[in-house]
């Protein structure tokens, strides 16, 4: 693994640059995830040229998603939606997986769903109908119900993001995020790579449950939403 942690600068970026390629779509300046995926989109650096690159890869009602290391500058012919502040951070050991009696189940297909029902009621994140290709999604299920998932995001070639970390309220309390999360940051460390998630900065509660887990901040970055201008 590389120690060169200095592409999670620009994450999404790198991933549709390197690793996750084949879900690109775009050009050298801007790039997406294609939109059965999801909205997350990066760009090479903040010019007013990426910016109006990826303008034109967006359709009339969809959104891209970026993480920026400083506030957004878009130009004309795109809209801010939303701004907010989400810590990243990062793992650099395997974690102990939580010595309980669960049941943690790879989740498949027809799993879909379930997941995005869950996806949609808790928002930990866009979560669509192809979203289960990027891998690694595993769900803790209680009397034939889905009650928690977490899966993986961003693929980048030395680091892979762990995300869509949610639980139904009503089971909530019950240490499944954490097992979870435990459960599949190991899975990235068996493909050589180093697990990394983000979180927002008002997140209180999670942010302690991936510090438990063993994950640290490393920085802030901007969760950016842009539209097309019409």
């Amino acid at each position: 693994m590389s120690n060169d942690a200095s592409v999670l600068d620009n994450p999404i970026w790198h991933a549709l640059s390197t690793a996750h390629a084949h879900f690109a779509e775009g050009d050298d300046l801007a790039k997406r995830y294609r939109t059965d995926i999801g909205p997350l989109s990066g760009m090479r650096d903040t010019s007013p040229e990426a910016y109006h690159s990826l303008a034109r890869l967006l359709g009339p009602d969809d959104i891209a998603v970026l993480f920026l290391t400083d506030l957004p500058t878009p130009p004309d012919s795109l809209r801010l939606i939303r701004c907010f502040p989400m810590y990243q951070m990062i793992c650099l050991s395997p974690p102990q997986i939580p010595d309980r009696d669960l049941t943690i189940k790879k989740l498949t297909t027809a799993d879909v769903p379930e997941m995005i029902e869950l996806a949609e009621a808790t928002e930990p994140g866009p979560f669509r109908q192809r979203t289960i290709e990027l891998g690694g999604y595993r769900g803790i299920p209680v009397d034939g119900c889905l009650a928690s998932m977490t899966g993986q995001r961003c693929g980048l070639n030395d680091f892979t993001e762990v995300s869509a970390v949610c639980t139904w309220p009503e089971f909530r309390g019950r240490g499944y995020a954490k097992a979870l999360v435990a459960t599949v940051a190991n899975g990235v460390f068996e493909q050589n790579k180093t697990p990394f998630l983000g979180v927002r900065e008002d997140n209180t509660g999670a942010v302690r449950v991936y510090e438990k887990v063993g994950f640290k901040i490393r920085r802030s970055l901007h969760v950016t939403v842009l539209k097309r201008s019409q």
